[in-house]
């Protein structure tokens, strides 16, 4: 749930949102989100120092109801 919700909430702020994908993961400290764009739209998503990730991060935090969820905006232009 938690992935589609921030996978609506990414595609309404970008130009792409056909590029958008979320994909959850699980660790040890918790669960991730990994959110990856188009690369003309990763400014938007980040935003101006960093204020729109943030506030996705806020959103899905407050959604996760107390359980530990991070957000990563993944640069897919800088692959291992």
């Amino acid at each position: 749930m938690l992935a589609d919700a921030l996978e609506h909430l990414v595609r309404g702020i970008v130009d792409n949102p056909d590029d958008v994908a979320v994909e959850a993961k699980s660790s040890r400290r918790g669960d991730v989100l990994e959110v990856r764009v188009h690369q003309d739209d990763l400014g938007r998503v980040i935003g101006r120092q960093g204020r729109t990730a943030r506030a996705l991060r806020t959103v899905v935090a407050a959604l996760a109801d107390g359980e530990s969820v991070r957000v990563d905006v993944v640069d897919t232009d800088r692959r291992r």
